[in-house]
């Protein structure tokens, strides 16, 4: 019996390393009023996401973005303005999520909502380092999304926020505990994903 030269999870930890440094580099060759700009071209996509499926007033998902990671002060500061209830994750010891509400303190154990809070989304929103046409999402290294995810009501979407680069055609390792995403959006536009 063959015995592979690498396991999914070292498979995976190459790969977010391989793209995190890449992450690191583009950010470092960026000026901060790129970045800006790229932020807006990000909201605006995903802000046509938001509108196509959830009604005014409905519940979003999103994050608050690492320096590294595609900027969401703009979307959320427009999901808000638009009317949307925004939750945002709190990791949790265990690697579980918990979710408050946008503009909340992360400390505030008051305004948590518990990790099924999820459920009441009607679209999620995620971080993610990369995506594949599939849908296989590499996320963090955690497996906090895959844990959240599952709570999700059925129909519910996911959508993966990405640097362009990090839509990738060749197939990520996945594991069958990994929860596959709807949809990419980029500040290139959206991309609906085969599932």
């Amino acid at each position: 019996m063959d015995t592979p030269l690498t396991t999914p999870v070292e498979a995976k930890r190459a790969l977010r390393a391989r793209l995190w440094a890449a992450r690191k580099q583009r950010y470092a060759d960026t000026s901060r009023a790129e970045r800006e700009t790229q932020a807006q071209a990000l909201a605006d996509h995903a802000l046509r996401v938001v509108a196509d499926r959830v009604a005014p007033g409905g519940t979003v998902t999103s994050y608050e973005s690492w320096p590294t990671e595609p900027g969401t002060e703009p979307l959320n500061e427009a999901l808000v303005a638009a009317g949307y209830r925004v939750l945002v994750p709190v990791t949790l010891p265990g690697l579980d999520l918990d979710w408050r509400p946008l503009g909340s303190d992360e400390l505030d154990e008051a305004a948590r909502l518990g990790l099924e809070a999820i459920g009441q989304a009607d679209l999620v929103l995620t971080p993610g380092t990369a995506v594949d046409r599939r849908g296989v999402r590499l996320g963090q290294g955690g497996g906090c999304y895959d844990r959240a995810l599952p709570r999700r009501r059925d129909g519910v979407r996911a959508v993966t926020l990405l640097h362009p680069q990090e839509l990738l055609d060749e197939e990520l390792p996945s594991a069958e505990h990994d929860q596959r995403v709807d949809a990419v959006v980029t500040m290139d536009g959206i991309t609906w994903l085969r599932r």
